[in-house]
């Protein structure tokens, strides 16, 4: 048994240890995600244009994430239409980005490990840098979504009668709460993931400019930066697709009374 197998067997029993039926739900949601982008990379190694299979994929697995990791539709509708008009707003950002940037491919650190490689494969590597900057973002748009979005479902089973300004008001207090910690989640992954990185860098006594101009560096900060500008925009635009859902979500629970 691999390592990784052990640690997938771990992460499983103590999900659903912990979860129950909807930790396991969220397991095999997991396994389907991985699925879906493994199955992406494969479309794109084919040729598939590398912005359709982003969208298409990308759409594939915040229903997922989203529909298979809560059962209130009241909640979960709301967030699905929320990641997607976030989603849309960051590819035309990230389109904009990765070409001023210029810093899609490999930089100068990968040379020895594509030595006798060719990298004329075909690909823009633009399109694929796009496409892993938007993929990248989509579990911290669809955490936030989810958050704001449950939050605001009791909102509303609570007080029927509020307006939409309040609903605004209540989903930007909602979101206020979570942001710190998203914030801190997603730059503590970026840094962990990166520290054998800066390590080098202070080993090759890089200067601070060359590390802020570095291409691999830039790269992933453009990745950090995007999550946490996705996530800033997930709160107003679910608490604003909740106003427009107000009337529809206050008629289901009249009616599941």
């Amino acid at each position: 048994m691999s390592t990784i197998t052990a640690l997938g067997l771990v992460l499983m029993i103590l999900m659903i240890l912990v979860g129950g039926k909807q930790g396991w739900t969220s397991f095999l949601s997991l396994l389907l995600n991985f699925g879906f982008l493994y199955f992406a990379i494969v479309l794109i190694a084919f040729h598939v244009p590398p912005l359709f299979v982003t969208l298409t994929t990308g759409t594939i697995i915040l229903a997922v994430t989203i529909f298979m990791g809560e059962d209130d539709l009241k909640t979960t509708v709301t967030a699905f239409y929320a990641s997607l008009i976030v989603m849309g707003i960051l590819l035309l950002l990230i389109i904009g980005v990765e070409h001023w940037a210029m810093v899609q491919g490999f930089g100068p650190e990968d040379s020895e490990d594509l030595e006798g490689m060719s990298i004329l494969i075909g690909i823009s590597y633009l399109k694929v840098a796009v496409t892993t900057t938007i993929l990248s973002t989509l579990g911290a748009i669809a955490e936030a979504a989810m958050a704001v979005a449950a939050g605001l479902t009791e909102v509303l089973n609570a007080h029927p009668d509020i307006s939409t300004a309040q609903i605004m008001k209540s989903g930007m207090a909602i979101g206020g709460q979570i942001i710190g910690t998203t914030f801190n989640t997603l730059f503590f992954g970026f840094f962990g993931g990166f520290l054998t990185l800066f390590i080098w860098f202070a080993g090759l006594h890089y200067s601070f400019g060359t590390i802020m101009n570095n291409k691999i560096f830039v790269a992933e900060m453009i990745m950090v930066l995007t999550s946490f500008i996705g996530v800033l925009l997930t709160v107003p635009i679910t608490a604003w697709i909740m106003g427009l859902r107000k009337k529809t979500i206050v008629d289901s629970f009249s009616e599941n009374k």
